[in-house]
């Protein structure tokens, strides 16, 4: 396992963070937001080595945290770690992921940015304009169906700044690889705890299904090219999508 999915693996394991990769064109560019405050506390992406000052043409697994202005210039003596690509410099660093940096002081510095960010305080964003979300489910882990055909609810598990009225799309992972439901957020951050050691669960939303897709409406190959790819977390869906996705409720009755 590369070290920046073990990375990964270790900030879910410690903090309940679950990655956001946000951005269509960086589909592999994943955010580590801390929950108290909605921060983010680091950013794992992949860029060449000339952002970096290294081999132009050479492509570097990074992660970006946060640390004290006081320690920026001891941190930078060390081999690995550089000045923070797309980040303010004074208070971040870029740490290379290609086993320059030690596993446990790549931890170490991702805790350090965690404490830094959580003790920033603030609330979360206020957001009173309502957002289309994409999220991912796994047939094999939970039968989604089985709780709609109930009562047309499910309570979900949510980990991002969803509020209520927006508009989740339930992407049903391999085999099945298409979305499946258009749903309403009807109530949000639940105090929900859960964790069997693999999967943690903290708050959940609860949703309100609005339309079935057959598996054939909207596949994975026709999400790339309406500009999304992978559904590794929630994300928000791009217009192309967003506009190909109303037209199929339409089609079916739903407004």
């Amino acid at each position: 396992m590369a070290l920046k999915d073990r990375l990964i693996e270790y900030a879910a394991d410690r903090y309940g963070t679950k990655p956001e990769y946000l951005w269509a064109r960086t589909p592999d560019c994943a955010v580590l937001r801390c929950e108290s405050n909605d921060k983010w506390y680091g950013i794992i992406m992949c860029v060449d080595g000339s952002k970096l000052g290294l081999a132009k043409g050479v492509s570097y697994d990074i992660v970006n945290v946060k640390c004290s202005p006081l320690m920026t210039g001891s941190l930078l003596a060390m081999n690995g770690i550089h000045p923070a690509y797309h980040m303010q410099k004074e208070s971040w660093i870029t740490v290379l992921l290609d086993g320059t940096v030690a596993e446990e002081q790549v931890f170490s510095l991702l805790d350090m940015s965690y404490e830094l960010i959580k003790q920033s305080g603030g609330s979360k964003r206020l957001r009173t304009d309502n957002k289309e979300w994409l999220i991912p489910a796994s047939p094999s882990m939970y039968d989604v169906e089985q709780d709609f055909q109930r009562d047309g609810m499910i309570l979900w598990k949510q980990t991002s700044n969803i509020i209520v009225g927006d508009i989740i799309y339930m992407y049903m992972a391999a085999p099945v690889s298409a979305i499946m439901y258009k749903c309403e957020a009807i109530e949000v951050d639940i105090p929900y705890k859960y964790d069997n050691g693999d999967y943690h669960i903290r708050k959940a939303m609860k949703l309100k299904l609005i339309c079935r897709f057959d598996k054939s409406d909207m596949p994975l190959t026709a999400m790339k090219e309406l500009g999304a790819g992978a559904v590794r977390g929630p994300r928000g869906v791009p217009p192309a999508l967003s506009r190909e996705l109303k037209c199929l409720c339409k089609s079916k009755g739903i407004i």
